[in-house]
This record gives C-alpha cells, structure tokens and sequence, in this order.
C-alpha cells in the first residue's frame, strides 16, 4: 500500500530502500480515493527508529494513508533532534478539532513509574479521552495498552518481578476474529516490558475479547467488541536487533539484564538475533487497518457517530 509522509522524513529514504511504497503529496492529490487518516502518537524516546518501524508496518496493504506524527509535548529530547520534531510532529492543538480513522499510541519505557508520577499522565488521559470522540480506532501498544486499561477500565499498573524480554510463542483463541484473519494457531512475537496482563485478570475485570496469549507472556492481544479500542502487548514493529540494542543499554547502565529470550541463536548473544515475527506483525497491522478502521469509518470524517460501529460477537 503508499503511505503518504513527507519527503525529508528520515523514514522514507530507509523504506524506499526497503522497496516499499511511499507516496508524494502530488502523486497522492491524483488518485481519486480518500485516504484514511492514521495519527501516531510516537512516546518513545528514539522517534526517528519508532516511527520508521510504525510506517513499515503500514505498509502492507492496498490501502492509501495519510500519516500524520504527534508528539505528546514540547520539552526537548534527548534522543531526537529538535529540527526533526519541529518539522515533522504536531502538537496536540493543532488536531483536536480534528477527526481520524485511526490512532495508534506507541509505547514508552516507563514500565516502573507509577501513572500519576508520569510527567505527562494528564495530557495522555485528554488525548485517549479525546479519541473516544474523534477516531474510529486506537491501538495501544505495550506500555500505551496498560495506560488503555486504566483509562478505559481503570486497571491499577500490575508490574512483574522481573522485566519480561524476549521472543515468545502465542496461541490464538478466536480463528474467525477479524483481527486474526489469516494468523496461524501460534505464532511468535516480541515482547519488552514490566507490564503485567494476566489472562484471567483481564476476563475477570473487562469485557475484552482476549484474542490471544502466551503461557509465559500473558496476553498478548485483546480488543473491545467494537474494535475501537485494541490492545498489542508486545512490539510486532520491532527492529531485528531492537532487542538486541536495548540488552546492551541495560548491560552498559550496570543493570544486569537477563538474555533475552529465543531470541540469539543458541541462546549466545555474540550471535547476530534474527527476527522471527515480521509476517504476523504485518498481518496484525493489515487487519487492524482492514477490519477496525477502513471498514467502519465514515467515508466523510465529519460524520462521525457511534452508529458506524459493528460489534463481531
């Protein structure tokens, strides 16, 4: 599918490469279609990687959309430069007024900070409560999906002993689901979080489709009856050596990591990792873009209702 983004973005010259199709504006204003309009609001701290892994997964449907990059406030980053955000990102207020057909919230490593201690806690609550109003879809990802929790379920942060990292098996528990569609009866998918999402707490405490799950992981994937609200545990947009980087920070800051799990051939870590999740992390992407945003949006964003929706029971 072309995604439409900026020329100048840094990700665009890594997906060309990567021979993915990626629209001009002027090439884009030809086709007679309207685009879906897909925010991401990008909460990591390496923005350029985190956007470029969210835009290539993207990409792997017939569909044409408009991305537009939010940032969640303007102090500086330490890991991004100022230019890029100034160039590239939006602030709130100058989409609030705004619909989209979908909105995706990245995660963040703020796995051991308590939600009411996270600088922006406030302004990440008006933005969720805002898309209840505003998007036809929203996929929370890993750190995002426990923030989902609280707001939609008001789940208190459960935390795990031990920082969960590694690749692991899943199980799907619904075939005929939409966002499964195509999704084989396991499949692996990286995970790297504190967060912790019992199965049987989240059946016990929401009224979640729980689609699928691990024995080690939890659960992996959960979504409202309606599909405006879908929760991705894991990080399918992962880089191969995403995890990889992440083990060597915490080796260098002293902090003792465990070896990611099946992740390093032969469990060595001087092995180069390979990544074993890419096609359902595409597929996954693809459906969400399919069945919870292109198919129950209004064609005309300004006619947004609450009665567009269809709930897959």
């Amino acid at each position: 599918m072309p995604i439409k983004i900026p020329d100048q973005l840094p990700a665009s010259d890594v997906l060309r490469t990567e021979n993915i199709f990626v629209m001009q504006d002027s090439q884009a204003s030809t086709q007679m279609i309207r685009p879906l309009k897909v925010l991401i609001l990008n909460l990591m701290p390496k923005k350029i990687e985190t956007e470029t892994q969210f835009l290539r997964l993207l990409s792997n449907t017939p569909l044409q959309v408009d991305i537009e990059l939010l940032r969640i406030d303007n102090r500086p980053s330490k890991n991004t430069p100022t230019e890029h955000l100034d160039n590239f990102y939006r602030q709130f207020e100058m989409v609030k007024d705004r619909n989209f057909d979908g909105l995706i919230i990245t995660g963040a490593p703020l796995g051991l900070v308590q939600f009411e201690d996270v600088i922006y806690w406030e302004h990440l609550q008006s933005i969720m409560n805002w898309a209840k109003e505003h998007v036809t879809s929203t996929l929370y990802v890993c750190w995002a999906a426990q923030a989902g929790l609280k707001l939609l379920y008001d789940l208190p942060k459960k935390t795990r002993k031990e920082k969960l990292s590694g690749v692991y098996n899943h199980t799907t528990l619904d075939q005929f689901n939409p966002l499964l569609r195509g999704f084989d009866d396991t499949f692996l998918a990286p995970h790297s979080r504190y967060a912790d999402f019992s199965a049987d707490y989240l059946e016990e405490h929401t009224d979640l489709d729980i689609l699928a799950t691990s024995d080690v992981a939890g659960v992996y994937l959960a979504a409202t009856k309606d599909k405006r609200n879908v929760f991705v545990t894991g990080h399918p947009e992962y880089d191969s050596h995403t995890l990889h980087n992440e083990y060597v920070r915490d080796l260098g800051e002293g902090m003792e990591p465990a070896i990611p799990v099946n992740y390093y051939p032969n469990n060595n870590p001087d092995n180069p990792p390979t990544a074993s999740w890419r096609s359902h992390g595409h597929l996954l992407f693809s459906n969400w873009l399919n069945y919870c945003v292109y198919q129950q949006t209004p064609y005309d964003l300004e006619h947004f209702s609450e009665e567009n929706f269809t709930h897959y029971d």
